[in-house]
């Protein structure tokens, strides 16, 4: 009889597991990840890679935090969780003093939800909700720019770019939105009056339809890694105010300190009518993220004749996610945020400097705690992800795009080795492609 052997790890995940925006099975092998501690993943075989992603963003205290896994552990021996219907608890109550306590001024009412596309989704109920409530149910449809990203559910991909975006596969199936030329690149630039007039025309035109406006604030995430100017903010703000329209802003990814804020909306001095939160919030721990809402969106609904907000994901509220949250912002507050995150930005803008110079590199760009290589042309994954092993670092190219958002726990020393690891993987990469 022959005996057939088990899969390798490495054998079974190819064969039977799907990874994001990836293939079954994959084109090339994902790499096996033993641990992690600090900054560092550690694969099967042993070797240390500073991880320049924060696992997409979310781990900005890096791994195994003495802190927060205490907090895990003493929610732990209480309830790992409870219903959050008809019940609440401690952990939640607390979380949502801290979040009121530093989120943008207006913002006071809160949705826990899943996941960072949930939060997109409850965000985008709420607003059609809320013109309901407010009897103008003609106000149905909603608004963007090209170059956004707001996560893979339903709804939120037809708000995302629906011609260059990952989702214009799905085409006519989704409901079709209203969208605006994506802001133009530069923090500190001036907007240009013919900027200013086409968004003005834009909410003349069709502001009698939006039920809200959502954006990214101030860094356009996986749909180019863009930074813009906070002015553009600004004339958004005014015109949602002239023209009813709920001023939705995605902080998933900017929130908590990487735009060099503690939320990039305090670059513009505005407050949203609805903001949503995740990623950082709980430092990478669990999945998990939140819709908040002013008072008068959350009063004109239930004061409504359908006063009860339609979502309720089973998990909503787990204890330990809002334990965890509790602790990661309590860290995120104890490190100086501005000047830490400054630091980084000056640090990443001198070692990465040389990439301008680079054939095949068509701009570098830094803010806040993130920096991009743009490229001329997309990356080739296998051969890139080779180099980056091969130097002892883990960062997540995509299309053209090359980029670091490293954990704010990084020391000066070990972001320089980062960056100039980095320098060197992208200089061998533009080599080999001759």
């Amino acid at each position: 009889m022959t005996i057939l052997s088990e899969p390798s790890t490495s054998e079974f995940d190819q064969q039977h597991l799907w990874h994001p925006y990836a293939s079954l099975p994959p084109t090339y092998p994902n790499i096996v990840i033993d641990h992690a501690d600090g900054i560092y993943i550690v694969t099967q075989d042993g070797t240390r890679l500073i991880d320049g992603m924060s696992s997409w963003w979310a781990s900005v205290h890096g791994y195994n935090h003495p802190k927060l896994n205490a907090a895990i552990i003493k929610q732990l021996g209480k309830m790992a969780h409870v219903m959050f219907g008809g019940l609440t608890h401690q952990p939640a109550i607390d979380l949502g003093k801290k979040l009121l306590s530093i989120v943008p001024v207006g913002l006071d009412a809160i949705f826990y939800a899943d996941s960072g596309s949930i939060a997109v989704e409850v965000a985008l109920k709420m607003a059609l909700q809320y013109q309901i409530a407010a009897k103008q149910a003609q106000k149905c449809q909603f608004a963007s720019t090209h170059s956004g990203y707001y996560g893979d559910t339903w709804h939120a991909m037809s708000v995302c770019d629906p011609i260059n975006g990952m989702h214009s596969l799905y085409g006519k199936q989704l409901p079709m939105q209203h969208f605006v030329p994506a802001p133009s690149l530069g923090f500190e630039r001036e907007l240009t009056q013919n900027e200013r007039d086409g968004l003005i025309n834009f909410f003349a035109k069709d502001s009698d339809k939006l039920a809200g406006f959502i954006i990214e604030p101030i860094i356009q995430g996986a749909g180019g890694m863009r930074f813009y100017s906070p002015q553009y903010l600004q004339l958004l703000r005014q015109l949602c105010d002239e023209h009813d329209v709920v001023l939705i802003a995605d902080e998933i990814a900017t929130g908590f300190g990487r735009s060099g804020k503690l939320f990039a909306c305090e670059h513009a001095g505005i407050s949203p009518d609805i903001m949503t939160i995740g990623k950082a919030l709980t430092g990478g721990y669990m999945t998990f993220a939140a819709t908040l809402c002013t008072r008068t969106i959350a009063d004109t609904i239930s004061q409504s004749d359908y006063p009860t907000l339609m979502h309720g994901p089973t998990f909503m509220g787990n204890p330990l996610a809002c334990a965890v949250a509790c602790a990661s912002i309590d860290l995120i507050l104890s490190y100086d945020i501005e000047a830490r995150t400054a630091n980084m930005q000056k640090i990443m803008e001198q070692q990465l400097e040389p990439a301008a110079l680079l054939d095949g590199v068509a701009e570098v760009r830094c803010l806040g705690a993130v920096a991009v290589i743009q490229l001329k042309t997309s990356v080739d994954m296998p051969v890139f992800q080779s180099l980056l092993i091969d130097n002892g670092i883990w960062v997540r190219p995509f299309g053209k795009l090359v980029y670091i958002m490293p954990p704010f726990v990084i020391t000066d020393d070990e972001l320089v080795t980062l960056c100039q690891a980095l320098l060197k993987v992208v200089s061998i990469y533009l080599m080999q492609k001759g």
